[in-house]
């Protein structure tokens, strides 16, 4: 228990700090896991979808200092290569 007043507030700031980080990186690794599934589908359309809403997870996420921005730079790559297996075929 602090007996400061401003670490009182710190340890506020900490825990929902936390908890939105948390919220984050837990949807961008849902958002990952629903865009496998469209490619494995082989759904163009679908995957496209998923892919946007999954970028712009992860830009949120860098904006916010949650992820770094060299993660979300490799995560976007992946997906990209992803996305572009269905459509060559």
């Amino acid at each position: 228990m602090p007996n400061i007043k401003s670490q009182e507030k710190r340890d506020k700031q900490n825990l929902k700090r936390a908890e939105k980080n948390k919220s984050l990186k837990s949807k961008i690794k849902t958002l990952s896991k629903s865009l496998k599934e469209s490619v494995d589908e082989k759904n163009p359309y679908k995957a496209q979808e998923e892919i946007k809403s999954y970028f712009k997870a992860l830009d949120k996420a860098v904006k916010s200092k949650t992820v770094h921005k060299n993660f979300a730079a490799n995560q976007k790559s992946r997906a990209s290569n992803l996305l572009s297996s269905i459509s060559q075929q």
